[in-house]
């Protein structure tokens, strides 16, 4: 088996870990899973806590009809809404509420808890988790939108 398949298969085992454990936690303490957060967290980020579907889909990697199916549980529970421009009708934004952007504030929060206990030392020292992020950007990785990592 090569090396660069080895590895390949070692990041993809490591996402569906560290996508099983946010989703737990995420899902038990505020009913989401990680793609919930992901999304809403871009959105929070976002100007005005809205974005065009389009914009959002390409920050996610998401094609549009996976972002409109993404945002539909979100919109039925009230943390998204829908809103329409009011020049072109054809294009759609898509909102956090109040109570979202609330809901967020404590996601954020136990997302935050998550990621430090993954990354707690002594196996992961500063310098690791900063030369991890710069070589899952060379992979095509995203973060957190206007962060960079320290190395």
């Amino acid at each position: 088996m090569s090396d660069a398949l080895d590895v390949s298969l070692r990041l993809v085992r490591a996402q569906t870990a560290l996508v099983k454990r946010f989703d737990a936690s995420l899902g038990g303490l505020h009913g989401v899973s990680l793609a919930d957060f992901t999304t809403l967290l871009r959105l929070g980020q976002a100007p005005g806590g809205r974005m065009r579907r389009v914009d959002l889909a390409e920050a996610l990697g998401l094609t549009a009809s996976g972002v409109t199916r993404g945002l539909a549980p979100l919109e039925r529970i009230g943390l998204v809404t829908r809103e329409t421009d009011a020049r072109d009708g054809r294009v759609a934004y898509a909102a956090l509420t109040d109570t979202g952007r609330a809901r967020l504030t404590d996601m954020l929060a136990t997302a935050e808890q998550i990621a430090a206990e993954i990354f707690a030392a002594p196996p992961w020292s500063k310098e690791d988790i900063g030369q991890m992020s710069a070589l899952l950007t060379r992979l095509g990785g995203t973060g957190l939108p206007g962060h960079t990592p320290t190395p």
